[in-house]
């Protein structure tokens, strides 16, 4: 077995994370967001980069620490968990900046908030500092989820 040192797996990762992360470049806000009614907790825009920023090279750190756990019986599982949150995390912005489906975003959040936790669960299996590093996303998935909910509420009534 060819054994990787962290710093390469944790570049590699990151690259990877990244990778999807950039995704939400190609769906930005437009003409129809910007005409949407937000809820009174939404953030100015500047916060969504930042937080991302942070939470991606987070994520790619947790992964980066499970995969160097060569002999674990549930790596294999972590680490589909992740990929599998990794898709869901780039399909809610097709859905919802793309597509403008705030409920269909919804339900892809809720899936990909699940994902996460078992994401987790299984880390904390394996290595807990892994499971640490995914916490702040969690949390920032239920304001996310808040967020996306509280939009769909006060724009229900209108299509496109």
């Amino acid at each position: 077995m060819i054994v990787l040192p962290f710093p390469l797996v944790a570049t590699i990762s990151l690259a990877l994370t990244l990778a999807v992360a950039s995704s939400d470049s190609l769906f930005r806000p437009d003409a129809w967001y910007e005409r949407l009614r937000k809820p009174r907790l939404m953030p100015p825009g500047w916060v969504f980069p930042v937080v991302w920023t942070v939470l991606y090279v987070l994520m790619a750190l947790a992964a980066a620490e499970i995969f160097v756990h060569y002999d674990a019986p549930l790596r294999p599982w972590a680490l589909t968990l992740y990929a599998l949150q990794l898709i869901a995390n780039a399909l809610w912005s097709w859905l919802f900046f793309k597509l403008h489906r705030p409920l269909w975003a919804l339900w892809d959040l809720i899936l990909l908030w699940l994902l996460v936790l078992a994401c987790i669960l299984v880390f904390a299996a394996i290595a807990t500092p892994a499971a640490l590093l995914l916490l702040p996303y969690g949390f920032w998935l239920l304001i996310a989820l808040y967020l996306n909910a509280a939009t769909w509420v006060l724009n229900r009534k209108e299509r496109r």
